[in-house]
């Protein structure tokens, strides 16, 4: 039997805002021993809804058995999957590196224009500066600063917008059309 090809995919799941959502979301993925690439959560455009955005490298069947399950659970109002060429995403990376990296030259002042990162913060021991990009971007970023020095580095969970938009639009706009219809009722 020939095994599925494992793409990247982002599933953005819409939920109500609820104690313990996060813990029953990321046990539909660790359930089938599915790592989780990336997890972001934040409200959406719409008032009292949540919207997650997970990464995982899985296959096409298991992604739709994913998005499927996600939409059973309750307090989730739906859960969509897209293809790397569906949307548009970025991730941003912070970097603490020592302010004397800076003295002597200006060959850090350079790759850092040269990746168009941005300095946030300046101390006397410490330099704080914000790359947005992909991940590939964030990373080659550290990966000049560790030839030089760094204290601290993160990098945020994925935030996307999908390219396609009727799907996701319809879906909102009946979430929408139901919550008015049930406020109407009250």
């Amino acid at each position: 039997m020939e095994q599925e090809q494992v793409n990247e995919y982002t599933i953005t799941v819409f939920t109500e805002n609820q104690t313990g959502l996060l813990a029953r979301v990321v046990s539909v993925f660790t359930r089938r021993h599915i790592n989780i690439e990336s997890l972001t959560t934040s409200k959406s455009s719409m008032p009292g809804i949540h919207r997650f955005t997970i990464v995982v490298n899985v296959s096409l069947d298991m992604v739709e058995k994913l998005v499927a399950q996600l939409d059973k659970q309750v307090d989730v109002l739906k859960a969509f999957y897209y293809r790397q060429e569906e949307i548009v995403h970025q991730e941003i990376a912070l970097y603490k590196v020592p302010t004397s990296i800076f003295a002597g030259g200006n060959t850090v002042e350079k790759f850092v224009r040269a990746h168009n990162a941005r300095i946030l913060e300046i101390e006397p021991e410490y330099i704080v500066l914000e790359k947005t990009g992909y991940p590939e971007e964030t990373e080659a970023l550290l990966e000049e600063f560790k030839k030089y020095g760094i204290y601290e580095f993160v990098r945020s969970g994925r935030v996307a917008i999908t390219r396609p938009m009727e799907r996701l639009n319809n879906y909102l706009r009946s979430i929408q059309s139901a919550q008015l219809a049930a406020a109407t009722k009250d």
